[in-house]
Parts: structure tokens; C-alpha cells; sequence
């Protein structure tokens, strides 16, 4: 199956998946065409209704080789048992695509449903060793990877990711030059 380049941010994605073993998250009414679609609401195109802070979640364990999460993280009450759950129901060596608001993006304020604000490193805690591991899922990083608006200030912040690395731009310059979203993909270790 090929996500197009809609569905994610990254481009499109090449995958060796049948369709159906793609979990879309909170697909809303933009899931990715082909996938099995979770979401709270019942909007059209919704496969199964899930309240993600209900676990643990009515979908069989192990199905799924790629799970995309499009906006979700930051709007669940419980990340680390929503972290549980992902590895759960993927199938090992499954691979997860995030997608959340950066921290320094109004849209990451803008949402009074946004329970937590997100950096590039939300994600570590939950990594092979890490503290977070032991009671949530095991996941080895893929690729982490801001994204920036086309506007001149942002294409700054760009650059001085690409010239300082994206640590030193999140603690020096990311309010003054704003990212718009943190694409994060992982790998589940089981």
C-alpha cells in the first residue's frame, strides 16, 4: 500500500503492508484511504469508535505492521497508557508515524483540548532502557523531524536546525523562530 502525500508530511510512504494491517489513529474524517480508521467521534469513513483513554482499546493485539497517528498525542489524558496500547495492538517491528504540534507552534495553543505541548523529544522516555519502557511499550526511533510554514521567519528556523541541530534551535531559538509540526516515527520492540 502507498500513502500519498497527504497522509503524511514526510511525503508518501512506500510500505510492503497489506492495507489491512494500516491502523490510522484519530483518523477524524481524513483517513488514509484503505486503512482501518479508530476515531471518538462517528464521522463518515470512521471504522470503529474509540475513546483512546479507554484502555484497554477493543482492537485485536498484534494485527497491525503500520499504525498513523495524526494529531492525537497531545489530546490524550494518559500518554504513557495510550504508549501502552500502541504496542499492544501493532505486530512486532511495526512502525508508528506521529504527528503532533510543535510546542512552538500557535497551532500547539490554539486548542483548548491539547493536554500537553509537544518537543522533539517527547518520545524518549518511552525508548528501549528508558524510564518510561518498563510501564509502556518498547520503541526504538526511525526518524524524528520538525516541520516549518514557508514564511521567511520560519525558513530561518529551518536553517538553523539544519546548521545547530534541532536541540539547539528548540532551547535558543524555537519561540522566535517557530516550528509547525514534530513528525516522529518508531519502531515497536517486542
Amino acid at each position: 500500500m502507498e500513502i500519498e502525500r497527504q497522509a503524511t508530511k514526510l511525503g508518501p510512504l512506500k510500505l510492503n503492508v497489506p492495507s489491512s494491517q494500516v491502523l490510522d489513529v484519530g483518523c477524524e474524517m481524513n483517513k488514509v484511504p484503505g486503512s482501518f480508521g479508530v476515531d471518538i467521534h462517528p464521522y463518515e469513513g470512521v471504522d470503529q469508535v474509540v475513546d483512546l483513554n479507554v484502555t484497554p482499546w477493543p482492537l485485536k493485539a498484534d494485527s497491525y505492521k503500520f499504525i498513523i497517528v495524526r494529531h492525537v498525542v497531545e489530546h490524550v489524558d494518559n500518554l504513557v497508557n495510550f504508549m501502552r496500547e500502541l504496542p499492544r495492538v501493532a505486530a512486532a517491528g511495526a512502525t508508528i508515524y506521529f504527528e503532533t504540534p510543535h510546542f512552538s507552534s500557535l497551532n500547539s495553543w490554539n486548542d483548548p483540548t491539547h493536554c500537553r505541548h509537544m518537543s522533539s523529544r517527547w518520545h524518549e522516555g518511552f525508548m528501549e532502557g528508558n524510564y518510561l519502557a518498563a510501564q509502556a511499550g518498547t520503541f526504538r526511533p526511525k526518524q524524528v523531524h520538525v516541520t516549518f510554514n514557508k514564511s521567511l521567519r520560519n525558513k530561518i528556523g529551518a536553517l538553523i536546525v539544519k546548521l545547530r541541530g534541532l536541540d539547539k534551535w528548540e532551547k535558543n531559538s524555537a519561540f522566535v523562530f517557530p516550528g509547525s509540526d514534530v513528525i516522529t516515527v518508531l519502531e515497536v520492540v517486542k
